[in-house]
């Protein structure tokens, strides 16, 4: 999910003259020397804590409530007046839980050699976390080159989306879990970790299922090695892709099933495993679309998010209710190239609440809204506008959800039941609490709408708060 590839650094060819075999040959040289010395950026005492890490407010909890997660562009990419804009916006909602990855989706390859490390861009985006008073959380995916088989070297990163998506060789799992604790102690306030991305490079082909046994191996070695640095860490996965098929797919799964669709049987397969041998875990993380893998949103897009408390409701009861992440979710299937611009904002705004408010219901906790931000131009589905000028970094639609929600549904929130007649029930969306009530229009038209007592107009696709 997220678009990874997309995500991730791009190189840039060019066509160049040839310069002679002189400079030829003194460029091999440098790149040989590079190889064996990790660059002049890269320095040997990557687990030296960075910064001045934020003082912990007490034993961290296992939920952290509901961020979202940064991707290639961010933040701290742009305009300095863009970024300060983003940086009080945050600050403002009282610091929102922000996830980053530890390569690609904005950084750099943390340890392009075996020992030598290069946490700058790194560095930066948890800068940015501090700076906006929010929780940081960071996923441990992907593995540097030579983990993976490929050239060592600082400047020789494969950042090609297949080359990205590779897991660590079984003979790097524990290299893997090395890093893994060095960047727990370099950022010693981030108390919360996920273990890898959606299995990324874990398929097995010849078996067409899922590398359980090898991911969960790696799973175990980090888990182990973070405990290691700190008992109160907190760790989770598997980070499975919760990937939905029609009812009549011939991996459909038999025993979770709806309206929305079926459960591919194989993550179920792959989810039971992790959950039967893993070493342990503070949390369960999952992600997933309310659309099947063939993007049909099943009946329509409001009652497609079901999956979301099926979901929910299925991983709780079979890990006897360890607290629920959804590390992505998703409500609008993309195009061709993976983009998401079929709808408009108040469509979208009032789908992905639905989306939340049905996670809830399955007994999620957190959850990371993955965080589109293009360069530049048009955003459709971002949080702020482009940082590319002094004018980015605004607030948009999404951002108004999504910090609300958080503000309203942080962890240990206690739901209430709330009265809507029968007549009103098929068309909105409802969570509440003793003192807040938030209301969904499904419709793409004007309601009357009577609600925990009160009957009032929302316009079409409107999302609004009430208070109790």
């Amino acid at each position: 999910m997220g678009r990874p590839g997309g995500d991730a650094r791009r190189r840039r060819w060019r066509r160049t003259a040839p310069l002679g075999a002189a400079l030829a040959a003194l460029a091999l040289l440098l790149t040989l020397l590079g190889a064996l010395s990790g660059g002049p950026r890269t320095a040997r005492d990557g687990d030296r804590p960075h910064g001045t890490p934020a003082a912990p407010a007490g034993r961290p909890g296992p939920n952290v409530g509901w961020g979202f997660t940064h991707t290639r562009y961010s933040a701290g990419q742009g305009s300095p007046a863009a970024t300060a804009r983003v940086t009080r916006l945050l600050g403002r909602d009282g610091g929102l839980p922000q996830n980053q990855h530890i390569m690609g989706w904005g950084a750099d390859n943390p340890e392009p050699v075996r020992g030598r490390y290069d946490f700058g861009a790194l560095d930066r985006r948890i800068g940015l976390v501090r700076a906006s008073g929010g929780t940081p959380v960071i996923t441990l995916c992907c593995a540097p080159d030579w983990m993976k088989g490929a050239a060592a070297g600082a400047g020789r990163t494969d950042w090609s989306r297949a080359a990205l998506e590779s897991a660590p060789l079984p003979g790097h799992y524990q290299d893997f879990a090395d890093l893994a604790a060095t960047v727990a102690r370099r950022y010693p306030d981030v108390r919360h970790f996920i273990v890898w991305n959606e299995f990324k490079g874990f398929w097995n082909d010849a078996g067409s299922r899922w590398d359980y046994e090898g991911y969960t191996r790696m799973y175990n070695l980090v888990y182990k090695a973070l405990k290691n640095v700190g008992q109160d860490i907190m760790v989770g996965g598997p980070y499975l892709v919760m990937d939905s098929v029609g009812a009549h797919d011939p991996n459909a799964s038999t025993a979770l099933r709806g309206p929305w669709g079926a459960m591919d049987q194989r993550v179920l397969d792959a989810f039971a495993y992790w959950n039967t041998h893993r070493a342990g875990a503070d949390f369960t993380v999952v992600d997933g679309s309310s659309y099947t893998r063939d993007d049909a949103l099943l009946p329509d897009e409001f009652a497609a998010t079901a999956k979301f408390t099926a979901v929910g409701a299925w991983v709780r009861r079979r890990t006897r209710d360890l607290p629920l992440w959804w590390a992505e979710y998703y409500v609008e299937p993309g195009d061709g190239d993976g983009e998401r611009t079929g709808w408009s904002e108040p469509h979208r705004v009032a789908v992905q609440a639905t989306g939340m408010i049905a996670m809830v219901r399955g007994g999620a906790g957190s959850g990371f809204y993955w965080n589109p931000e293009e360069r530049t131009g048009p955003c459709p589905g971002c949080l702020w506008t482009p940082a590319d000028t002094s004018g980015g970094g605004r607030e948009l639609p999404l951002y108004g959800l999504l910090s609300r929600f958080a503000r309203a549904f942080p962890p240990g929130t206690r739901y209430a039941t709330v009265s809507v007649p029968p007549d009103d029930a098929p068309h909105v969306r409802v969570l509440a609490t003793r003192s807040t009530v938030l209301v969904v229009n499904t419709l793409a038209r004007r309601i009357s709408a009577r609600v925990d007592g009160r009957r009032f107009e929302m316009g079409a696709y409107e999302v609004k708060w009430l208070d109790r």
